[in-house]
């Protein structure tokens, strides 16, 4: 039987490219996200690519309440996730702690916490119950180092490496198994939205070296889902060649 695969945050970037290398290799697929518009296009994108079986769900992570409606009660031909990737996040700002926004710290809090949080203890009882099952997480180098700036996103990141490692030593027992993916630089809609729609800006952030893509991240979390069955592909830092930390990356001059 194919296997199952729920994918939050599923609208764009990273989280469109796994549903669609997912899509390639013949998994069912859960796609996930706010704005139902844009799933709906990629509902009907990859069932005319690759003919695979579609679930739309629209939710936002933030919201405990609709989270739960909406996978608490999935059809029952779609109740048994086999692999649940938690990419729903973003960053929003970039500002010294006390120049800081606290709304912007609200969304990335909720979204990527408490969001990955609400949407596992969801899906993993299951997981538990059946003893097999994959959980991917997507974190950050910035789960790894803080920099200059990015104080509330760094934690957030912290915390999902923390997040991981606790549920991979309890889900050890259970056949579960836990990785984390955590990119560098990889462009996306990531910088426009932490810089609020300021295009010129976000692409400042790109310039001058290659960045990773959507899609290399997508062939990471493959690489670990495709593992044998003894094989937990347990944490993965992917970077740019060019880049070799948070804040360095070698820039050619123009």
């Amino acid at each position: 039987m194919k296997k199952t695969a729920l994918i939050t945050g599923a609208t764009s970037g990273i989280g469109r490219a796994i549903a669609e290398r997912f899509a390639r290799e013949g998994l069912r697929l859960v796609i996930a996200g706010r704005r139902e518009e844009r799933l709906l296009e990629l509902e009907k994108e990859l069932r005319t690519a690759f003919g695979v079986d579609i679930l739309v769900l629209s939710f936002d992570v933030r919201q405990r309440s609709d989270v739960e409606e909406q996978l608490m009660s999935l059809p029952v031909e779609w109740e048994d996730i086999d692999i649940l990737v938690n990419n729903a996040g973003l960053a929003a700002g970039l500002a010294p702690l006390h120049e800081g926004d606290p709304d912007d710290w609200e969304r990335m809090i909720d979204t990527n916490i408490k969001g990955l949080l609400y949407v596992t203890r969801c899906i993993s009882p299951r997981m538990t119950v059946r003893r097999s099952g994959h959980i991917i997480n997507m974190g950050s180098i910035a789960g790894k180092e803080v920099y200059v700036n990015g104080n509330v996103y760094c934690a957030t990141k912290h915390a999902v490496d923390a997040l991981t490692l606790a549920m991979r030593m309890e889900m050890a027992e259970y056949g579960v198994k836990v990785t984390q993916i955590c990119p560098g630089a990889v462009n996306t809609e990531f910088s426009l939205v932490r810089f609020k729609g300021d295009k010129a800006r976000a692409d400042k952030v790109y310039e001058g070296f290659e960045p990773l893509s959507a899609a290399d991240i997508a062939d990471t979390v493959w690489y670990a889902v495709a593992a044998p069955a003894h094989v937990n592909i347990q944490d993965v830092l992917a970077m740019p060649k060019a880049q070799s930390s948070a804040v360095s990356i070698y820039r050619k001059k123009s």
